[in-house]
Parts: C-alpha cells; sequence; structure tokens
C-alpha cells in the first residue's frame, strides 16, 4: 500500500493509497479515528456503539517528508510511511506506544454477506434445555444481501508488554499476551472488541461480528467476520482510567444504580411463589442479616407460557399487594425476563401479529424500534405498573447451539458451532449486538414512564455503550468448582477495563451439582449446602461478591439464603454475616466510587495495572484487584479445610501469597499491621478471613451496621485514615433512586488527610438535594497495630470533627 495523496480536512486527513482510502479523525488530543476502506465512499451507516460526537474540532498539526506523514496533537503523534501505509503511534515524547509491522498490516477482503429471512416452510424444534425454552430452525433460508469486507489489522506488541480487555471470557486470562480469543456472545461469554495496554494506549475496534484478536504463533493481529470498513479508534492513556473514560467518551457514560442496588442481592432458581418471596425476605429481616433486594428467576409467567411478562395468577395472585409488603420490608424486587416466547402466550401473539420476531419465529427482533416499543410495553404492563423494582435480562446473547452433549467442544470448534447458529436469524455483521439494543428498549422505556426508579438491568450479555443503559453483566451459568472460581476474578477485570464498570457473578455457581450427560452441570457438590466443602467455597465465593459492584448470590440445586449454611456459632455462617455487615459499613465508600463513575467515568473494579501500571510485577496477578482507590482485595482460590462430601483435608497452610505493589506503604485491613510495597507476603487467610489490604494515604468512609441501605441516613461515619501519605476522598451523596442527579441534586464533600500534619480537612461541600444530611458527625480514627481494624465500629476515635458544609481542618493526636 503506498500513499497517492493526502488531503487535510477540518478534523484530519484524507490519505488516498494504491489499496483505497483511508480516513483519520482527530477527536480530541488523546483520540484518532481511523476508518479504512477499498470503496470510493466512506460507510454513512450511523454507528450502533459510538455516540455523535459534538466535540469542537481538536488541534493538531500535519507534516509530510519524502518517507512519513505525522499526524501529531498535544499528547500523540501518528506516523504513516508513504511507502507501505503502515501506522506508528508514539506519546508526545516521541516514546513508541504500537505499531503496524513495517511492511504494513492492514487487510481488507471482500466477501458476500448472506442475510437471513423468515421461511414459512422451515421446520422448528422446541427444547426445554437447562437454560429454558429453544426454538431453533432446522435451516434457515438465507439470501445475498450485499458485498462487504473480512478485516484483519496487524500489530507489533512491545516486549514485557501486558495487553488487557476484550470483554468477559471463561478461561482465567489476565494478560492477552500470547493468547488467541474469539469474540462471540454465549454463556459465560461477553465481547468487548477492545484492548488495554500497560504502554498506555487502547484500542476500540467499531465492529459488530464475530472478531478474534490473535497474539500467537499465527501474528498478533485482529480479525472481524464481516465489516463495511475496518473502522477502529485509538486511544491514549497514558492512565487506565484515562483511556476508559475516553472509550466512555465515545460509548457513553454509565448511569447511577440506585444505592439501594449496592446491598445484598439474594436470589435462587427459583422462588416459586409470592408467598415464598415474602417468607425470605420476613426471614432476613428477622434474623437481622442486611438485605435490599430479592430475585424472581423464570417461570414467574402463567405455567406453560414460556417468555410471557406477566404473573402466574395462582402462584403470584396480587402482585401489587406483594411488592408493596416487599417496599414495607424495605426490600426490592429484581424479576427476570426473556427475549424468546413460547407460541401460545399473548405476548407472542402480538410479536407475531406485527412481524416482530426473528428467523426462529420466537426471539423477538430488537434490530427494529418497534419491537423494542412492544416488548417495553409488554413488560410494563405484565410487571413494571405493579412495582417491579429491576430487570434481569436473561439469555440475551441471545443463541447457543453447545449447551448440550456429555462433551465440551474445544474453543476454535464452539466458535463455529454457536456463530453458525447465531447467522440462522441475524444478519452476520450485527452478531454481537442484540443485547445493546435490547438492553435500549428497557432502558429508553422505563425512562419514558418514570425519572423516579433508576433503571437496572442485569445482563448475560454484553456489548461496548451497554453501560449507558444501566446494565449490570454477570458472568453466566457458572460450575462450583474451584477451577471456575479462580477464572472468575480475570474475567471481570478484563470487562470492566472495556468500558462497563458493573460487573457480578454467581455466588456459589450456578450448577453446584453433577449431571454426566452435560459438559456444563459439572458441580462437585451433590450435597450442596449440606456439603461442609461447598459451604467452604460457598464463603470464599461469597467473600469476594462483597467487593464486587453488585453483590449477589444465584443458582440452582441448592439454597442460597445465609441460614442455610449454618447456624449462629459455624463458621460459615458467621462469615457470612461478617461480609454481609462490612458489605454495609462500606455503603459511603461504595456509593461514592459509584458517583464518582457516573460523573468522572470511573472504574471501581480495577485490575492492578490501573492503579500500578509502571509495576511489571502486577501484569500477570490475576488473583488481586483495587475495589476504589483504597481497598486490595485478595480473595482466598483454593480450599483449606474440606473438599466435597464434607472430607477433611489434613496439612493445608491457612495462609494465601500477596504481592503488595510498589511505590506506597499497605496495612492490613484485619490487624493493622502495616508493610512497605514491593514485596510478597504470606498473609494470613482463615476461613473467617479475606486478606484485604489499604494502601497508605486512604482515607475510608464507614457507615453504621443497617440492615439495608437507606437505613440511618442521618447516621455518624467513622473516618479509618490510613497514615504514611497523603490522601483526598470525594464523598459523593444524593437522592439514592431517582434521575434528580442529571439537573444537578447532588453532593460532593471533599476530605484530605495532610501526613506531616496530622490533620484532616473537609472541604466546603459542593451541591445540594433534597433530603440531604446537613451535619453529620465523622468519627476519625488513625489506623494502626490493633486500632481501627476489621468489621467492628471503632469504640473510642481520635478525633470528632461534626461537619455542617463549611470548610474545616482539624489536628488528630499522633498515634506514633
Amino acid at each position: 500500500m503506498q500513499i497517492i495523496d493526502v488531503q487535510q480536512q477540518a478534523q484530519g486527513l484524507i490519505l488516498l493509497t494504491t489499496a483505497g482510502r483511508i480516513k483519520l479523525e482527530v477527536l480530541s488530543e488523546r483520540i484518532i479515528h481511523v476508518v479504512y476502506t477499498q470503496r470510493e465512499q466512506f460507510s454513512a451507516k450511523p454507528s450502533l456503539m459510538i455516540l455523535p460526537q459534538n466535540s469542537p474540532n481538536a488541534p493538531f498539526s500535519f507534516q509530510e517528508d519524502a518517507a512519513t506523514i505525522t499526524l501529531s496533537t498535544a499528547q500523540i503523534r501518528m506516523l504513516i510511511s508513504k511507502t507501505t501505509g503502515a501506522f506508528t503511534w508514539q506519546d508526545a515524547a516521541g516514546n513508541l506506544l504500537v505499531r503496524e509491522p513495517q511492511q504494513g498490516g492492514k487487510w481488507l477482503n471482500e466477501i458476500p454477506v448472506e442475510r437471513p429471512v423468515f421461511d414459512e416452510t422451515a421446520s422448528m424444534e422446541t427444547r426445554q434445555t437447562a437454560d429454558g425454552l429453544r426454538i431453533t430452525a432446522s435451516s434457515s433460508k438465507m439470501v445475498v444481501d450485499r458485498m462487504a469486507y473480512s478485516t484483519k489489522f496487524e500489530l507489533e506488541f512491545a516486549d514485557g508488554e501486558a495487553i488487557y480487555g476484550l470483554g468477559q471470557h471463561e478461561e482465567g486470562i489476565l494478560n492477552y499476551r500470547g493468547q488467541r480469543e474469539d469474540l462471540y456472545q454465549q454463556n459465560m461469554k461477553v465481547v468487548a472488541p477492545m484492548i488495554v495496554s500497560t504502554k498506555g494506549y487502547g484500542i476500540l475496534w467499531d465492529t459488530y461480528s464475530w472478531a478474534a484478536f490473535h497474539d500467537d504463533a499465527h501474528g498478533s493481529y485482529f480479525w472481524t467476520e464481516v465489516d463495511d470498513e475496518m473502522d477502529f479508534y485509538f486511544l491514549y492513556g497514558p492512565e487506565f482510567d484515562q483511556i476508559v473514560a475516553e472509550c466512555r467518551a465515545l460509548t457513553g457514560q454509565a448511569p447511577l444504580l440506585p444505592r439501594w442496588a449496592f446491598g445484598y442481592v439474594q436470589s435462587k432458581e427459583r422462588y416459586a411463589s409470592q408467598a415464598e418471596l415474602l417468607d425470605i425476605v420476613k426471614t432476613y429481616r428477622e434474623k437481622q442479616l442486611p438485605l435490599d433486594c430479592i430475585v424472581q428467576d423464570w417461570k414467574s409467567w402463567p405455567e406453560g407460557e414460556w417468555g410471557q411478562k406477566s404473573f402466574d395468577a395462582e402462584r403470584f395472585p396480587d402482585p401489587k399487594q406483594m411488592t408493596d409488603d416487599l417496599h414495607d420490608l424495605h426490600t426490592h424486587l429484581m424479576i427476570s425476563i426473556w427475549p424468546n416466547m413460547n407460541r401460545n402466550t399473548p405476548n407472542y401473539a402480538e410479536m407475531k401479529a406485527q412481524g416482530f420476531l426473528l428467523a426462529n419465529d420466537s426471539n423477538y427482533n430488537p434490530f427494529l424500534p418497534g419491537a423494542r416499543a412492544l416488548y417495553w410495553k409488554q413488560a410494563y404492563d405484565g410487571l413494571f405498573q405493579y412495582g417491579v423494582d429491576a430487570w434481569w435480562g436473561d439469555c440475551t446473547e441471545p443463541f447457543e447451539a453447545d449447551w448440550n452433549g456429555t462433551f465440551k467442544p474445544e474453543p476454535s470448534k464452539r466458535a463455529l458451532i454457536n456463530t453458525a447458529e447465531g447467522k440462522k436469524y441475524l444478519d452476520p455483521e450485527y452478531l454481537n449486538v442484540y443485547s445493546l439494543l435490547h438492553s435500549q428498549g428497557i432502558y429508553e422505556g422505563q425512562r419514558s414512564v418514570t425519572a423516579d426508579k433508576r433503571v437496572v438491568n442485569l445482563t448475560r450479555s454484553h456489548f461496548p455503550g451497554q453501560q449507558r443503559y444501566g446494565t449490570v453483566v454477570w458472568s453466566g451459568d457458572t460450575t462450583a468448582t474451584w477451577e471456575t472460581f479462580r477464572k472468575q476474578l480475570a474475567a471481570g477485570l478484563n470487562l470492566c477495563v472495556t468500558g462497563n464498570p458493573k460487573w457480578t457473578f454467581d455466588i456459589g455457581a450456578f450448577f453446584v451439582a453433577h449431571k454426566p450427560e452435560l459438559w456444563f452441570w459439572q458441580g462437585d457438590y451433590p450435597n450442596g449446602c449440606d456439603d461442609e466443602g461447598y459451604r467452604e467455597l460457598y464463603v470464599r465465593w461469597f467473600q469476594l461478591g462483597a467487593f464486587l459492584p453488585m453483590f449477589r448470590s444465584h443458582g440452582t440445586d441448592t439454597p442460597r439464603e445465609i441460614w442455610r449454611f449454618g447456624k449462629p456459632g459455624d463458621a460459615a455462617y458467621d462469615t457470612l454475616v461478617k461480609f454481609d455487615v462490612l458489605r454495609y459499613r462500606l455503603l459511603p465508600y461504595i456509593y461514592s466510587l459509584a458517583g464518582w463513575e457516573t460523573h468522572n467515568a470511573y472504574t471501581m473494579m480495577r485490575m492492578l495495572a490501573f492503579d500500578f501500571r509502571h509495576d511489571p510485577n502486577v501484569y500477570d496477578i490475576n488473583d488481586q484487584f483495587m475495589f476504589g482507590p483504597a481497598l486490595m482485595v485478595c480473595p482466598v482460590t483454593t480450599p483449606m479445610y474440606y473438599t466435597s462430601n464434607s472430607a477433611k483435608l489434613e496439612g493445608t497452610r491457612k495462609t494465601r501469597i500477596v504481592y503488595l505493589p510498589a511505590g506506597c506503604d499497605w496495612y492490613d485491613f484485619w490487624t493493622g499491621k502495616r508493610y512497605h510495597g514491593g514485596q510478597t507476603i504470606d498473609a494470613a487467610a482463615p476461613l473467617e478471613i479475606l486478606p484485604l489490604f489499604v494502601k497508605a494515604g486512604s482515607i475510608l468512609p464507614l457507615g453504621p451496621k443497617i440492615q439495608y441501605a437507606n437505613e440511618q441516613p442521618d447516621a455518624a461515619y467513622e473516618l479509618r485514615v490510613y497514615p504514611g501519605a497523603d490522601g483526598r476522598f470525594d464523598l459523593y451523596e444524593d437522592e439514592g433512586d431517582n434521575y434528580n442527579y442529571e439537573r444537578g441534586a447532588f453532593a460532593w464533600t471533599g476530605i484530605s488527610w495532610n501526613d506531616a500534619q496530622n490533620s484532616v480537612t473537609f472541604a466546603d461541600r459542593q451541591g445540594n438535594f433534597d433530603g440531604l444530611t446537613t451535619q453529620r458527625d465523622y468519627h476519625v480514627v488513625l489506623v494502626g497495630q490493633g486500632r481501627g481494624v476489621g468489621v467492628e465500629p471503632t469504640a473510642d476515635a481520635d478525633g470528632v470533627i461534626r461537619y455542617a458544609g463549611s470548610a474545616i481542618n482539624q489536628q488528630i493526636p499522633s498515634i506514633c
């Protein structure tokens, strides 16, 4: 590819080459949009991922010599070889970020695109599966619709560079150097065509088809199956927070979830009736176990009417009274809704009559605005108008072909099987965006009828841009084994670095028992919560869940309520209660992080490279992460006490190895012991302890011990300060469950610690809202060995600050 001509435009350059044309758009000093086509015109189709960019033209300069074209902003340089068209990106100082191979690495291969159309003569098979009712077509009528390209973009990564992102995948890979990953939607697979590098850049591809990342024997490249053109955004940080902020500037900010959504969410497969739901919640209140939400899984609909969005009148005789009773118990209701419908349902008949179904004659078609509107109307009429608080958008891939049989196909075969099934019903160019449009319809529908209840939508699939629709992603139908548990964290961290900050999993895994005839139903614990081995696994899963954006238990085969794991005095029960209580004490911290995410494009669930990019020792650590700026969470992912069937383990160490990143000191949350960073320690990890470390200089606001998120809104806060560095924490508050914050109804309280002066300073409060606690006491505790530690409130503070919104500074007596 040789560059023939360069045309300067208001927002960048057009390069005419011997192999097509390239558009370089400068969207900001850190973002360059690259489009490559072999056609005469660039595509004018609007993006489903990228929002319209209305920012003013960003300043840039352009230079050309005999060999190179250079496009420069204040932050980055993009060099283009005139003889090969190869790209090189540098920072403003000329340091290499990443480049194409010198001979060039952009490839477009023209292909015909076949699109499925509904075939009235096709035979349909209806199956009841572990993942619900499925209607599949034996084949689909395919028509050649247009010509497009298969694309391939080659890159040369640096030695020691780590690559993250690509969404959520089940192999447990954190750093994708030396790896391959196929990107298609599937149960336990979530697609995000984006990478983020420790060299300080990210690349976001605007593509919706099956794609694959390679850094293996076949080369280092990103491939897409069907695209109108090669289209991607180069994002420069260099810090991960900046890269993620740029991603959200392009694809949309993450709106705030209600405060209650950061409390404990209790679910199982499934509560069978209105009476059972209420009894479970009443038991939580009687036992004084903190809870904010209960979940109604599938089959709340009338018997045999799969996917109908209305309650069964026999089992749920009075939905409005049910939600009123739950709300009186300070508990919210989340309900499962599905995109597929049985043919005997009223919902199906409405969709069918308007031509809103896909070619399997079961799934509605969210690519049609009218279909999205009708889906919402059905959800409103049958569920939302009765007081439902949150959605669980299950099966949003929405097709799967290999969830059957004894053997799990190997990855490349799985990709072929599942993408082939999806292409029976979806245009192959749009294979991965069903969940994006499905979520859009729910969000826009709910926003159209109320501004008083924030959208919460738990989905099994995700695509960049979906975060703008109030979605939380969960990792799918996992299996109760220690190996599966170990792989969960890497999956979530890689999802969160691609723009959606809300991720969770089924605490305890979905499948607990073992069914040898199904490869995915391979749990190790047929006796469920009566098995001491499962209790240990469940406790460790629960401990980690307490530090995720959504804290939620769910699964089949065995009950999940806290009291099913013992009684007061039993180690498992007491530990579950301890971490439930801790989650609620952390709510002022957690809800502030949520505010940062919405207002400042922050990410609360952070791989260590977010905060320690200059420490290469953290690049491959897949079992530690930062939860906000203060807490480093180090889950225990191996058994110490029991195997399955309550068989005791002997001689196991009750510790785990923890690396303390360099550049700061660290405190053990449970003991107050202080450590220097840059070292590996053997941390105590008996069942009741999840190793948890706090960065020196942190300010950690803790609330009272409460039963639900909005209890005691005026209570005093404990303010734990971890000496050793200056620190700051911006406490966020708002009305908790409406969209008034979009109109400025929120407040910030800036709190800082001066380490040299041993003083805490509160800045003037910024902002206001109805219900603001105008005066609050803060009990300041300087953490040290044995002081200001653990879950319980510290009895004797080192100082009390009564803050009424005006700036105040107070020196705290030294603990040294």
